[in-house]
């Protein structure tokens, strides 16, 4: 006979994206009802969609509007809509048209559908990779990190981009290459680092025909008793058996290559159309955002000055951002140890573009958000045998905390993330 407990972790393995889905929709009510609460309104932008929606139109939503309405333009040396990759305002646009030029509602609209099929996606992958506590911490985790709340409601394109890159993941998982590289190129078409889902998934393959090798010379192996779920995909191949197996590449894992097609697209769009191919990334150094690449990028001399002038009002947003990103890098080694190379190797491609690529971490904190095996890692960290049981019930209140008074300081305009 079954006892209870192990029925209830049963039902929720079984039922988890559900639960997870309902929560999501609720926390959407929460944040839609704070932000109307701290919203004071902008009544020179004109918007027309509902309260809630509008109060979250704020910060580079205004640059996602005016592509969906405008299209790109693109004037070197100044701030330019070409920062901005095509998969979001392109399909914010087809939206905007069907609702007769209502960009903005339609940007926020398209977020929260797209966030709630993350909240599933996710809570499906997380299920039958760790224990059933773990898989609802991380859900959790997802839902009250506080720059989530750029996925209830907000126009900005980390929905769409978690979407793409989970879903991609999950069509290989099914052994459906062509598939999950056709939605991979949405995923290069909708961020810089979107090449980290074509690393993440070629490394995946890698990995797969190296466990399938493994499994042929050792049909009755020692399952790790430590992981649950029957898709758990075990500790992970040694480095030597990954390599080994770049000789049973076929077809099918090449084709998966083809999701590298949305960065190439865009970068032909704009050599073809502004003479730069790499006008995203040339624009990145204009007045105002200030983000050229080089050492004093790199290192972080912005940073270094702000934290020495004690510039608290610069501060107060860019340190939160940092330690988001020092502890996406502690959590590295966990996420190989329990999810192995492939979504490792994507985790790490994702926060290390921010992380090099920005002159105080001003993001950071919503690019972390995107490499969605740090956030599984963690829960794995907070729900480990030696850490006591209140330990992820207040971390969760906390972040939850955290994610009200983000959501507060968006609304009135702050530049959060």
């Amino acid at each position: 006979m079954i006892d209870a407990p192990a029925r209830a972790e049963g039902l929720v393995v079984r039922r988890l994206p559900a639960f997870a889905l309902a929560a999501f929709l609720l926390l959407a009510v929460v944040v839609g009802v704070v932000a109307s609460l701290a919203y004071p309104g902008r009544p020179e932008l004109g918007l027309d969609g509902p309260w809630w929606l509008d109060a979250l139109f704020q910060g580079d939503s205004g640059w996602y509007f005016s592509i969906a309405s405008q299209g790109y333009s693109y004037t070197p040396g100044v701030q330019s809509p070409i920062a901005f990759f095509p998969a979001y305002p392109v399909t914010v646009h087809l939206l905007g048209e069907l609702m007769g030029g209502d960009f903005s509602t339609a940007a926020g609209v398209l977020t929260l559908v797209f966030a709630g099929a993350v909240t599933v996606l996710f809570a499906s992958w997380i299920r039958t990779r760790v224990a059933p506590r773990t898989a609802v911490v991380a859900v959790g985790l997802l839902l009250l990190y506080p720059y989530s709340f750029f996925l209830y409601g907000s126009g900005y394109s980390d929905a769409l981009f978690l979407l793409t890159a989970l879903g991609a993941f999950a069509l290989l998982e099914r052994r459906q290459y062509v598939l999950a590289g056709l939605v991979g190129i949405l995923a290069t078409a909708g961020r810089p680092i979107g090449i980290a889902v074509t690393a993440g998934l070629a490394v995946r393959a890698l990995e797969l025909l190296a466990q399938r090798r493994t499994a042929q010379h050792d049909p009755d192996p020692d399952p790790d008793p430590d992981r649950a779920g029957a898709g758990s995909p075990g500790r992970p191949v040694p480095l030597r058996a990954l390599v080994a197996a770049l000789r049973d590449v076929g077809w099918r894992e090449v084709s998966l290559l083809v999701s590298v097609a949305g960065l190439v697209g865009w970068m032909v769009y704009l050599g073809e159309r502004f003479g730069d191919p790499l006008a995203f990334a040339t624009v990145q150094g204009a007045p105002g955002w200030n983000q050229g690449s080089g050492p004093f990028t790199w290192f972080k001399g912005p940073f270094v000055g702000s934290v020495l002038s004690l510039d608290w009002d610069v501060l107060v947003l860019i340190v939160p951002q940092a330690l988001m990103c020092g502890l996406a890098v502690l959590l590295v080694r966990t996420c190989w140890k329990r999810f192995g190379w492939g979504y490792t190797a994507f985790a790490v491609v994702s926060i290390a573009i921010p992380i090099i690529g920005t002159k105080d971490f001003m993001g950071g904190g919503r690019y972390v958000l995107a490499a969605f095996p740090l956030l599984a890692a963690a829960a794995v960290v907070l729900t480990g045998d030696r850490r006591p049981r209140w330990l992820a019930p207040a971390v969760l209140a906390v972040l939850g905390v955290g994610l009200v008074i983000a959501t507060v300081a968006y609304v009135h305009g702050v530049e959060v993330s």
